[in-house]
Parts: C-alpha cells; sequence; structure tokens
C-alpha cells in the first residue's frame, strides 16, 4: 500500500491533471478532495483531449474507483454534463463514488457569485470564475448548506432548497436581481439527483477500506497552494484548501496514512485572476510563452498571467505542504529564449527577505531578486532520458531543485503521456 498526493505548488493550472492520469496507471483510487467547478485538468491521450472539472482524472483507467471527497462542492448538472462527455468520447466504463457529505452547488450559488464580484471595485474585485464556489463554501461554514446525502432525497431537498431561496430572493430583491423560482429549480435538479444517486455514498468508509486492503491510493487536488484559504495570496485565493494538510479532513483519513506529497510546477510561473504575482513580466518572451504554453485558462478561457518561475513561491508550498518531491511541467515551452530568469528571493524596502508576507500592503512592495541562466535551442519533446537533456535544460532543472531542496521526480516535455519522464518512483 502506498498514496501518493498531488498539489499545485503555485495558482493552479501547473499540469496536475496530466500527473494525475500519469500516476493513476498504478493507482487503485483516485480521489479529488477539495474545490469545485473553478477548476479545471486537460488530458491528452490517443490525440484525444478531455477538459474535467469536476471528476478525478483517474476515471480513464477504468479499474480505478475514482472519489469525489466531503472537502468538495459539486455543481450536479456540471457533474452531469461532463459524465455525458466522457461517454460521447468514448469513456464508458469507470467506477465512480460521490461523497454523501460533500456539498452542493446550486443556482443561486452563483448568482450570489456574481452579486458580490459586482458589488467590489477596481483592484478589489478577486477575479472568481462565478460558478458559485465561494457562495457555497459559505452556506457549508454558516451551516445552511445542502449536502450530497441531502440532494438525494428529495422530500429534504425540497426542504432545503426553499428554506433558501425564501432567504436568498430576499437579497436578490434588495440589489435589483430578479428571484429565482423555486419550483423550477427543483424540477430541473431533481433529474440530476436522480442521476447522480447511484454513485453516492459514505466515501470515508469506502477509502479507509482500500487502504485496509493495502491498495495504491492517490489524491489528486485543484487549483494551487497559493490559494489556499488560509495560507494563500488571501483575499485572492479560493473558498478551499488546495494543501496536502487539508486532504485528511476533506476525505476522512487518518493523517498518518499520507506517504508521498508530490508538488507540481510549471518551469514559469502562471496566474489567473487578480491578487500578488512578483515575477509577472509582460513583453515579447511572456507572450511567446503565452502562445507556445496555450496558457488561457482551463475553466474561463481566461490569457493566463505570464511569469518567471519563483522559488520563494515553491519553498512556502513545501513548508505548508511538507512536500517530498517535484514535478516540473512545461519545460519544453521555454525552448528557444535565450536567457532563462529563477526568482531566488525577494527585496523588501531595501531587505531581502525569503517569505510571502502576509500583508497584502507588504507582499505588493516585493520585488523579485533574479538570478539568470543560459537557454537552450534544442527540441527536447522526444526526451527520454534527463541526460538526453541538453546541457542548459539539466541546468536549468539542477538550479530549481538546487533553490527548493526537492528532488525532481518528474519533468514533463509535452502534453501527451508518453513525454513524462519519471526519475523517482512515488509509490513504494
Amino acid at each position: 500500500m502506498s498514496s501518493v498526493v498531488v498539489v499545485g505548488t503555485q495558482w493552479g493550472d501547473e499540469g496536475k491533471g496530466k500527473i494525475t492520469d500519469f500516476l493513476a496507471e498504478k493507482a487503485d483510487v483516485v480521489v479529488r478532495f477539495q474545490g469545485g467547478n473553478n477548476a479545471g485538468h486537460t488530458i491528452v491521450f490517443d490525440n484525444k483531449k478531455f477538459a474535467l472539472h469536476l471528476i478525478p482524472s483517474g476515471i480513464f483507467r477504468k479499474d480505478a474507483i475514482n472519489i469525489l471527497g466531503n472537502g468538495m462542492v459539486i455543481n450536479p448538472k456540471a457533474l452531469i454534463e461532463e459524465l455525458d462527455m466522457l461517454k460521447k468520447g468514448g469513456i464508458n466504463e469507470f467506477n465512480l463514488a460521490i461523497s454523501d457529505r460533500a456539498h452542493v452547488v446550486l443556482p443561486y450559488h452563483s448568482t450570489l457569485d456574481q452579486l458580490f464580484e459586482d458589488l467590489k471595485e477596481g483592484d478589489k474585485k478577486v477575479g472568481t470564475t462565478n460558478k458559485g464556489i465561494g457562495p457555497a463554501y459559505t452556506d457549508k461554514a454558516a451551516r445552511i448548506g445542502i449536502r450530497v446525502c441531502d440532494f438525494v432525497d428529495l422530500e429534504v431537498f425540497k426542504d432545503k432548497l426553499t428554506d433558501n431561496l425564501n432567504y436568498y430572493n430576499k437579497i436578490f430583491k434588495l440589489f435589483g436581481k430578479q428571484s429565482i423560482d423555486i419550483d423550477k429549480v427543483y424540477s430541473e435538479y431533481k433529474d440530476y439527483s436522480l442521476r447522480i444517486r447511484e454513485y453516492v455514498t459514505d466515501t470515508s468508509i469506502l477509502l479507509n477500506d482500500q487502504f485496509d486492503n493495502n491498495k495504491n491510493v492517490l489524491f489528486e487536488g485543484a487549483q494551487g497552494s497559493l490559494l489556499c484559504l488560509d495560507h494563500g495570496t488571501y483575499p485572492y485565493v479560493t473558498s478551499s484548501s488546495p494543501t496536502a494538510s487539508s486532504v485528511p479532513l476533506n476525505t476522512g483519513i487518518s493523517p498518518k496514512l499520507i506517504d508521498e506529497i508530490l508538488g507540481v510546477t510549471k518551469a514559469y510561473s502562471t496566474r489567473v485572476g487578480s491578487g500578488y504575482f512578483a515575477t509577472e513580466v509582460e513583453n515579447g518572451v511572456t507572450k511567446r510563452i503565452r502562445e507556445v504554453g496555450n496558457e488561457f485558462g482551463t475553466t474561463t478561457g481566461r490569457p493566463r498571467r505570464i511569469g518567471w518561475i519563483d522559488t520563494v513561491v515553491l519553498r512556502h508550498s513545501k513548508r505548508i505542504s511538507g512536500l517530498t518531491a517535484l514535478s516540473v511541467m512545461l519545460l519544453d515551452v521555454l525552448t528557444g529564449i535565450e536567457t532563462l530568469k529563477i526568482c531566488t528571493s525577494y527585496e523588501l524596502d531595501g531587505n531581502i527577505i525569503d517569505y510571502i508576507p502576509a500583508s497584502i500592503k507588504e507582499v505588493n512592495r516585493c520585488k523579485p531578486v533574479y538570478i539568470e541562466l543560459p537557454g537552450w535551442k534544442e527540441d527536447i519533446t522526444k526526451t527520454a532520458n534527463f541526460s538526453d537533456l541538453p546541457l542548459n535544460a539539466q541546468g536549468y532543472l539542477n538550479k530549481i531543485t538546487e533553490l527548493t531542496g526537492l528532488d525532481l521526480a518528474i519533468f514533463s516535455v509535452g502534453p501527451d503521456r508518453t513525454q513524462t519522464i519519471v526519475l523517482k518512483e512515488l509509490y513504494k
């Protein structure tokens, strides 16, 4: 038995989906443990591309159990659309389990999301995806959330839906928004309830049974560590914790069951939405990275902000998640760039620091301190071993591992499964 947690070390979109799909080949169970359909993973294999937002990346391995954990907030309509997309793409054999303790995202959550964002001005906007994730987590904390166990009990669902919309429709009226018809929502979502019912179970029991039977378990995070509600660049964060620290709480297992924690980073940095991004640059080089790397949000389609890799961020993620190894993605995108930069520390008011301040005022005054390394021009997309890389590409990876103090377990030189080079086996 062995367990691996895959977490993003930046602001999401690091390539976790590809790594999870790759590692799922040896996994008996793949678990998504937080977030909702505000996240997106793109999986490419056999010349097919699948964009997943809720379902774990192990869904393409027909023998793997795929779990949507209790820490998630699940939009039933989006889930049904995703299942239909998979079936249309020929993925008909899979094993899916949905936690009865996960919370449900409903239409009024998206309306609230948009309303709250519209009330903010200028740079105070968070840049939410307007998928209703924040309001769903708010309902959870306020103890008025509708859980999956409620949703599949139509009598309970109707009762709770009525209570919540009677409350929220008053808020919508106050701000000039159209009320949401309770019966219309119930009629539509009743069908979704009936369709997902077969997958609903106590996934904590299911998961612990897998550990008891010495199965390999893979935990798949959404977003990235710098979007953690507690340890990210608050308030420009998501509404859950994408760190490995949240896995036990969000899946119902003991922390003692976690063996390896793989941090996934791009060979550069990206961010979607507002907020701190010390190494962000907008010039000809970063425009080239955006185009070559297809840096547009899987969920939103928005152009991603681009910057150099930031090892202050990576060391922060290492500390809060307990990373045991590193995976560097999209190394091929940097091919042809004459000079590469790596951020090693920040300058704050004349002082060199090695941490991310909590204060927005302070963090916005941080200036990146760089080292420069020579780039490479050779095509690396057919690389099969570390030693096959150009010396400058080897040097770039070696410097990242030196600055983070993490072993390089995996690096990627293209989107396909075959363009993934493993240096360290994570499963025992």
